[in-house]
């Protein structure tokens, strides 16, 4: 989706979605190569006026990705509010960070690490990308500059090294807005 706010210093919310894998005897970042950008980065996008957070994380994970959210579990802190009398709660991101996309626009991010335990179930969006790979810790190290951003490493890199160790996996559909 095209950028929502279009006025010099405004922002768009977006949510990234950092999807691990095991395979075999070792954990997988998938990684897409962005059409317009020619990089590889996690999946993700904006949230529309119409979406809370979470609700788009479930829209790009099927556009982008292939996944449903019942195919998904989300790491999340093993100390956290599971409920809320009265309020849809949503899973507790990794790390909210605003960023420059130009010198007068910015994105504020949500950023959640997601474990598949099986291939997409369903067929990705015509007008995403279809260049999908799965990178052990070893190959996103190794990748240069110009193709992966450092803090996308970075991110990955502490989900393979920290969150899958210390935050527990929880059912995507655990939480409000899945379907």
């Amino acid at each position: 989706m095209a950028h929502i706010h279009t006025m010099p210093g405004q922002h768009d919310t977006t949510v990234t979605l950092y999807i691990v894998r095991h395979f075999g005897k070792e954990w997988k970042a998938l990684l897409h190569m962005h059409r317009k950008l020619q990089r590889l980065l996690p999946v993700g996008g904006h949230v529309e006026l119409h979406e809370t957070p979470w609700q788009a994380a479930v829209h790009e994970l099927r556009e982008e990705a292939g996944y449903e959210m019942g195919d998904l579990q989300i790491l999340q802190p093993k100390v956290r509010m599971k409920s809320l009398s009265g309020i849809a709660l949503h899973p507790a991101p990794v790390q909210s960070n605003t960023h420059d996309i130009t010198d007068n626009h910015f994105h504020t991010d949500l950023t959640y690490a997601l474990i598949a335990s099986s291939e997409p179930t369903i067929t990705i969006a015509a007008n995403e990308s279809h260049d999908a790979r799965w990178l052990s810790r070893q190959a996103i190290e190794q990748l240069g500059a110009n193709e992966i951003y450092q803090n996308s490493r970075e991110t990955y890199l502490f989900v393979l090294d920290t969150l899958l160790e210390q935050w527990e996996a929880v059912p995507t559909t655990t939480f409000a807005g899945t379907t």
